[in-house]
Formats: structure tokens, C-alpha cells, sequence
């Protein structure tokens, strides 16, 4: 995958396609990350029963310090959930891992992605629209935990990773 030569490399990431293993790991990056985490089985499923999933994790030194999964339908990736450890985020690895996964959507069909963020994240929003990604649409009361509506962004893969 291309890098950019602005975002932080002083911090040896390794990507990988995430296993049963993980799950543990990733839970608990959910728990850290958002009001309303996914529950182990919910991950066991996606690894092992939804043929249209693709998770990926990020590792510094063996420790799972990021993740991120897709379903890719066709022609296309629909982002499911992104999480980077608190200690770690600012520090350019959300980008390097979104990147990681337009890549790969591509090398599996993929040529749009989609993604819902809330309006709230502001930070999250920035690198999606520093990625290439437009907002399209709005997903009313999307998010159980507050009712807080979803802003529904689009990117052409193919001319984002160029």
C-alpha cells in the first residue's frame, strides 16, 4: 500500500487479516472505542460465517492496537467498524489502516466504498474526507446509544488510490 510521507512512521505497524485469535483484542479496543461495543460472537461471526467479511488488525510489537472491518458486496466495501487504541490515535495509524482497506477492497472487486460516521466525530470525518470520501446522505437515529443521526459517506476507490 502507498504512504504518504507525512504520517508518522516512527511506529512499526504491522497489518494482517484478523483470526479467531484476535477476537479478544478487538473487543476490547470496541469497549474502549464506542458506547454500544460489538460482543465476541458478533466478530466470531463475521470471521467464520459472512463470507462477505474482511477484517484487518493492526499490531505494534504482537499487541492488536487497531482494526478495522468490511463487508464487500459486489462492487461494493461497506465499512462496518474502525478502532485505534486510545494511546495510539493521533498518530496517523486511522489513515494508514483506511488505506490498508481501500486497497484491499479493490484487490477483492471493490470500486466505491461507503461508511456511516457520526456528525459528532469530527476528527473522524476529516481523515474520511482527507481520504477522498464525500458525504452522500443521512441516516436518521442510526446510533442506539443517543439516537444521533449518521452522516453516510461515499469515496470511487479507483481514483483515490491512484
Amino acid at each position: 500500500m502507498r504512504e504518504q510521507d507525512h504520517v508518522n512512521q516512527t511506529i512499526p505497524l504491522r497489518f494482517r487479516m484478523m483470526t479467531l485469535g484476535d477476537v479478544e483484542a478487538v473487543v476490547e479496543l470496541e469497549k474502549l472505542a464506542f458506547p454500544t461495543p460489538w460482543p465476541a460472537d458478533a466478530f466470531i461471526n463475521e470471521l467464520t460465517i459472512n463470507k462477505h467479511a474482511r477484517y484487518v488488525v493492526a499490531e505494534v510489537e504482537g499487541r492488536v492496537i487497531a482494526y478495522c472491518g468490511m463487508w464487500v458486496v459486489i462492487d461494493e466495501a461497506h465499512i462496518t467498524n474502525v478502532a485505534v487504541h486510545p494511546e495510539y490515535r493521533r498518530r496517523g495509524i486511522g489513515e494508514r489502516l483506511m488505506r490498508q482497506m481501500m486497497g484491499l477492497a479493490l484487490l477483492e472487486g471493490g470500486e466505491k466504498m461507503t461508511l456511516e460516521v457520526r456528525p459528532s466525530n469530527h476528527t473522524a470525518r476529516s481523515l474520511y474526507k482527507k481520504l477522498g470520501f464525500e458525504e452522500r446522505g443521512i441516516r436518521k437515529q442510526y446510533y442506539s446509544d443517543n439516537m444521533e443521526d449518521a452522516i453516510i459517506m461515499w469515496v470511487k476507490l479507483r481514483e483515490q488510490t491512484k
